[in-house]
């Protein structure tokens, strides 16, 4: 029998595809600007936004993509520059951890025992149980956010790589990154579903770290982010598949922890390593 007759593998494979392309994108820019803690932050808050919508008994990805679209977009504003800062980013961060605990105390006592695993899948994704409706949801919202980073991609990466000439230019730069922040938001959203709110910073720092230290030419990296992205989805998924031992989002992460490393090493070799 096929891996592909697996209903599971082939949901899969559709939703992490579109997931990893969009991961990859988003990863570029977040590793140019220096902005890599936003998306663990934005992590820890999809874990809350999920945990809420289960609390409140609906779809979790209500409260996925609205916890962290909203908290991007705060972070925008108090960090009171268009590159967020630290500080903002850590004064919310231990209370929104705390506020998920409550409401997965909430979930699990109002819900009964047999709810007490839905902490787990959140933190950790369940991407081999996405049914075919939530697969291609997925994909075709990872689609849409691949777009909207294509359409600001020029812009932005002009902004990105100097600031100031960028808004004596005339480009938005304080726009742009708020609409950069929402775009991040969404994106941490979708791939907390393939590998979990706690681990989904590696998928988006992971291969944008390692495309950034292959290649110093902005748009070859900013390729090569996205197919690493979704080479590592691919082969995490098969990995897992035939080692059913070893979680989906294990073996994502783990690929692309060691493609990054190898990446790390190869250009300290070359003596090349960017600042």
């Amino acid at each position: 029998m096929s891996a592909f007759e697996h209903p599971f593998l082939v949901h899969a494979l559709v939703a992490g595809t579109g997931i990893a392309a969009a991961g990859g994108l988003i990863g570029y820019f977040l590793v140019l600007r220096a902005q890599v803690f936003t998306g663990d932050v934005l992590g820890h808050v999809a874990f809350t936004g999920a945990l809420a919508a289960l609390a409140a008994g609906v779809d979790p990805r209500v409260g996925l993509f609205a916890a962290t679209i909203a908290v991007a977009l705060l972070l925008g504003v108090i960090g009171g520059r268009r590159r967020v800062d630290d500080v903002a980013i850590g004064s919310v961060l231990s209370w929104l951890l705390g506020l998920g605990a409550f409401f997965l105390t909430l979930y699990t006592t109002s819900r009964g025992a047999t709810h007490g695993t839905a902490g787990v899948s959140v933190l950790f994704g369940s991407v081999f149980g996405l049914s075919g409706g939530q697969a291609w949801t997925a994909a075709a919202t990872a689609a849409g956010i691949c777009v909207a980073v294509l359409a600001l991609a020029r812009p932005l990466l002009f902004a990105s790589l100097d600031e100031s000439v960028a808004a004596a230019r005339g480009v938005p730069v304080g726009a742009l990154g708020l609409a950069f922040l929402v775009l991040t938001g969404a994106c941490a959203a979708e791939a907390a579903q393939a590998v979990g709110s706690l681990l989904l910073l590696g998928l988006l720092a992971a291969p944008a770290g390692a495309a950034h230290r292959m290649t110093r030419r902005p748009c070859r990296a900013l390729l090569l982010s996205v197919t690493l992205a979704v080479a590592e989805m691919w082969a995490g998924l098969a990995l897992s598949y035939a080692v059913p031992v070893l979680p989906p989002s294990f073996a994502v992460l783990a690929t692309a922890t060691t493609v990054y490393g190898a990446a790390e090493a190869a250009a300290r070799v070359r003596g090349d390593v960017p600042v």
